[in-house]
């Protein structure tokens, strides 16, 4: 019985309500009695613990690809590679200075590992035990933090706390056994706003030692980040703090992103890492309906497996969903913030929606020749229209698509789900089944249903 917490006060309604109150302590206590005595506190409700092996627990032997998971699959990017020394796995991690391509077009210098950016892509097994070098050849040092893993205090990585710097020309040992599994990350922790913002992060995937769940077929991992790069320049600025640029995933913006490329109806895992600097990312897929199985804190419980279209990715935080590809297509992927599906040129454009420009260019080519207004009509020719740009710059949205320009950049990528499959390198464009495409209106449509047009 809901009691109102504005109304007359009267004896009538006084008695009342105190009766109402009364019966509720009456339960309470009830209750606490139940629980185990009066006056004890409730207990706290269980919580889920991340470790999946106790810290006492021997590591176990070294996880085997294809025998003990099936590696993910990294677009545009790599697994690192691993060694094996008396039971231990063995990786080498190099913070270096990286050319690396955005897209065609866009090459910067950046701060990557291994020759990439970002990093490759560290696979494991729970209860590996591993052991992780990391050599610093940047110009200044470095530290390496195991972003959500579970390990000794010692090892986590964090520059002045848990260790020293890793000067220019060192290199620092590692070592821990994974006792949890799950997506994971990796980056810099020491001067992070320059470190992060050139690139020097990537992502950890942990498989569990005994299956969870449906068997996945095809397991992708993609880091999603955001950039600052002045068109024209070749280098990304770490001071910027709100109007990024170029928006990635997996360090490659539309349309250098590699499609996804799946066979209908096979099951389909989809591992999200966000270590952008200021912002978080809706992710949206077409065509299709997921379910959030694991965050970076655990296994998502299945009362708690709500069915989604879009999956918010906070910033610092990974997120897997699953599905089932069972609609064939060329489906966009993309963050579903307006800005972060556009490429450099969409920035600090002024706004001409709506402006009369009649008389305008051949007035200013007096003074600027070849000058032409843009965007008084809305953004969408500004990419088709191959206007020069400056050197090493992308233009503001897209690329060729099957039917006309893609006004997309930035984060956004194709999922491809195909009937029949040779093989998972890109198929092409979809062909689709008659009377299965979108296409003009004819007179004899419009005048059956009754829509006036004109």
């Amino acid at each position: 019985m809901a009691i109102p917490l504005f109304s007359a006060v009267t004896r009538r309604g006084l008695i009342a309500n105190g009766a109402t109150v009364l019966a509720a302590g009456a339960a309470l206590v009830g209750l606490q009695r139940l629980q185990g005595g009066e006056g004890q506190p409730l207990p706290a409700p269980a919580l889920r613990p991340r470790r999946t092996m106790s810290d006492d627990a021997p590591a176990l032997p070294p996880g085997q690809p294809g025998q003990d998971y099936t590696p993910v699959i990294a677009p545009n990017s790599s697994t690192l590679p691993w060694k094996i020394v008396d039971g231990v796995k063995v990786f080498h991690l190099i913070a270096e200075e990286v050319e690396h391509e955005f897209a065609p077009g866009l090459v910067a210098t950046c701060w990557g590992y291994n020759g990439q950016v970002h990093g490759p892509v560290i696979e494991a097994v729970e209860g590996d035990r591993v052991r992780v070098y990391v050599t610093n050849k940047l110009p200044e040092g470095t530290a390496t933090h195991w972003h959500g893993v579970l390990l000794p205090n010692g090892m986590d990585g964090v520059a002045g706390l848990t260790q020293k710097i890793i000067k220019p020309g060192e290199t620092y040992k590692y070592e821990w056994t994974f006792r949890q599994h799950g997506t994971l990350m990796y980056h810099a922790h020491h001067d992070e706003m320059t470190q992060m913002a050139l690139g020097l992060m990537g992502m950890i995937v942990v498989h569990p030692r005994t299956p969870v769940g449906p068997k996945v077929d095809r397991d992708f991992v993609m880091m999603l980040s955001e950039w600052k790069i002045v068109p024209g320049t070749s280098r990304p600025d770490p001071n910027e703090m709100t109007d990024f640029n170029v928006l990635t995933i997996n360090a490659r913006c539309f349309p250098g992103t590699a499609p996804l490329v799946v066979k209908q109806n096979e099951r389909v895992r989809l591992r999200f890492g966000n270590l952008s600097a200021m912002d978080h990312h809706p992710i949206h897929l077409h065509g299709h309906a997921f379910t959030m199985t694991a965050t970076d804190g655990g296994p998502t419980p299945p009362s708690a497996q709500l069915p989604e279209t879009t999956v918010l990715v906070p910033t610092g935080s990974t997120r897997d969903v699953e599905f089932i590809a069972d609609n064939p297509g060329d489906w966009s992927m993309h963050c579903h913030m307006s800005h972060h599906v556009m490429n450099q040129m969409g920035h600090g454009l002024p706004n001409l929606i709506g402006i009369k420009t009649a008389g305008l260019d051949e007035k200013i080519n007096r003074l600027l020749p070849d000058y032409m207004t843009m965007g008084d009509q809305g953004m969408a020719d500004m990419g088709a229209m191959g206007m020069p740009v400056p050197p090493n710059s992308l233009p503001m949205v897209g690329g060729k698509g099957q039917f006309d320009y893609i006004t997309m950049g930035g984060m956004f990528t194709i999922l491809k789900v195909r009937p029949e499959l040779a093989s998972y390198a890109d198929p092409g464009w979809y062909e689709y089944p008659p009377g299965t495409l979108v296409g003009p209106a004819t007179a004899e449509d419009l005048a059956r249903d009754g829509i006036h047009s004109s």
